[in-house]
């Protein structure tokens, strides 16, 4: 074989090497940068998922509270309205009891006022 051609051979296999070298660097740098975005991506969807989870416990307790104040709203109404209820009451009494006085009065030859 010829020296020249000898040279060229190791040449265009050291450049064919080389080439090689590269494409596996960048291949490798690809799936660097792919993992390193799939990483981003799921550490940002596990970040989401927590702050999802987080609101979601927050409403529920202001559910619960606001249930809370619900029933005590429910509960202050029902007494104001036995409240009304005895109230009612006391003034049909007072006013049944009224009219008998006056009657009294009156059969008693006086005025009612």
């Amino acid at each position: 074989m010829d020296p020249v051609d000898a040279a060229m051979i190791d040449a265009v296999g050291t450049i064919v090497v080389g080439l090689a070298a590269a494409g596996a660097a960048l291949i490798g740098h690809r799936g660097a940068n792919s993992a390193s975005q799939s990483g981003a991506i799921f550490g940002g969807y596990s970040t989401l998922v927590d702050n999802l989870q987080e609101e979601r416990t927050q409403l529920r307790e202001r559910v619960v509270e606001n249930e809370r104040q619900l029933a005590a709203a429910y509960n202050e109404l029902a007494n104001e309205r036995a409240d009304k209820a005895e109230l009612q009451t006391q003034i049909a009494t007072l006013t049944a009891e009224n009219d008998r006085l006056r009657e009294r009065i009156v059969e008693l030859g006086g005025q009612p006022t």
